[in-house]
């Protein structure tokens, strides 16, 4: 009995979730350790491998952010309706990400690379949204953004897995396509998972807007455009962590341990220690933070965003040992994404009324497009303009956390100031 305490102990830690929230992060670990074994190595394979210029595939890349934007739209409005509901938005993306990975598999054209980012970027898009709308539906508020962050987890445990095998696969002359392959295969698997575990959890509402009343409710909320003008610069900078950064780290860096950088397997243990960080801070983390407003926990994470790429820019200097750098970067932003998504996630779902939860969601995910939409192109850009930027693309990323905290500090006024009901909720407050 003694040997079964450490478990028993470990067991009543963990957060008291309902039983399909552990289920649908099941399946997104496996969906994750898909997404991971192309998340580093995509635009170095698309560069070194197919020739593409850097500037291609930023655009190749950027055009997903296009068709992401136009499915969040549809999503908001799927999401909340009869029809389709959140759970049949979540097999649509599945069917939808898993052709979008076929497709880049066998991309060796310009146009099919950017076929490829469209059905990803729509797939994705659908995903997003209805997973959180999921997760909200099926949590009370004050295991909200534990919910969140057990599904973080998922995402961060997977990654990290299988950023780790592709690395070694790629290590021992493997295939760029089948890594596509099995991450397509992935997307199908998770698909399975909801269709066999999820129910619909989408409540049915007495009255409802039409879909102009229903988007210019929420495009009305100033709390909620604040929000959204701060968290397109996060967005941005995690787009860089899967476009921009993995090919400066293989092409920009002279003093790795090829002539030109660091090979895939030493960028793979880069980004497993990044995704490690993740998985062993993000639940203890959001949970002794939890009952810190959400406002000073997002200003949190954006100053050690703006610390980690100080130290990548540090890197291409060339004046201090590069690993070192490297590592004490990944690790600023390892904690800031840990900061981030259980906070951000759960102020929009707190903000959000019960009848508008998808397109609220929809929305907050709409940054996501946008960032991915333009991270990869000004960061592909500034690589093939050295002279112009180069190193100096992220100290420019420094310099732009400023706008994103002055937008942050008007949300915390905005909220301080908003009805009554909202400072009941010590979360909700600034």
């Amino acid at each position: 009995m003694k040997l079964l305490h450490p478990v028993k102990t470990l067991l009543d830690w963990l957060p008291d979730l309902k039983r399909e929230v552990w289920l649908l992060a099941a399946g997104q670990l496996l969906l994750f350790i898909g997404h991971g074994f192309t998340l580093v190595y995509t635009s170095i394979y698309f560069v070194n491998t197919l020739g593409f210029s850097p500037t291609q595939v930023g655009l190749a890349l950027g055009s997903g952010g296009i068709s992401g934007t136009l499915g969040r739209f549809w999503a908001g409005n799927a999401i909340d309706s009869e029809g389709l509901g959140r759970r049949g938005t979540l097999l649509i993306a599945a069917v939808i990400a898993a052709l979008g990975s076929f497709s880049l598999a066998f991309a060796s054209t310009f146009p099919l690379l950017v076929v490829g980012n469209l059905l990803l970027g729509l797939g994705i898009s659908l995903y997003w949204p209805a997973t959180l709308s999921i997760t909200t539906d099926l949590t009370p508020d004050e295991h909200r953004t534990e919910a969140i962050a057990l599904t973080r987890l998922a995402d961060n445990l997977g990654l990290g897995l299988g950023a780790l095998l592709a690395g070694q696969y790629l290590a021992m002359e493997g295939s760029y396509g089948a890594l596509f392959i099995c991450k397509g295969l992935a997307y199908l698997v998770f698909g399975g998972v909801v269709a066999w575990t999820i129910a619909e959890t989408r409540q049915p509402h007495t009255a409802s807007l039409n879909v102009l009343q229903s988007w210019g409710q929420a495009l009305r909320d100033r709390r909620l455009l604040t929000y959204l003008a701060a968290n397109v610069f996060f967005t941005t900078y995690a787009a860089q962590l899967s476009s921009t950064l993995p090919l400066y780290l293989a092409n920009f860096v002279p003093w790795g341990n090829t002539e030109t950088g660091f090979s895939e397997a030493f960028i793979s243990y880069f980004f497993v220690w990044h995704a490690l960080l993740k998985i062993v801070l993000q639940l203890p983390v959001t949970r002794w933070l939890r009952s810190v407003p959400y406002v000073p926990i997002l200003f949190g994470s954006l100053v050690l965003w703006a610390a980690g790429f100080f130290l990548i820019w540090l890197v291409g200097l060339g004046t201090l040992n590069p690993l070192i750098l490297i590592l004490l970067s990944l690790a600023c932003i390892a904690i800031a994404e840990v900061l981030y998504a259980p906070s951000a996630s759960a102020l929009v779902g707190e903000l959000a009324p019960v009848t508008l939860r998808g397109i609220y969601f929809a929305l907050e995910s709409q940054c996501w497009a946008i960032g991915y939409l333009v991270g990869p192109i000004l960061g592909g850009w500034a690589l093939d303009h050295p002279v112009w930027l180069g190193t100096n693309f992220w100290l420019a990323l420094v310099l732009t956390s400023v706008i994103s905290g002055l937008f942050l500090l008007l949300l915390r006024s905005q909220l301080t100031s908003s009805e009554p009901a909202q400072e009941a909720t010590p979360s909700s407050s600034s």
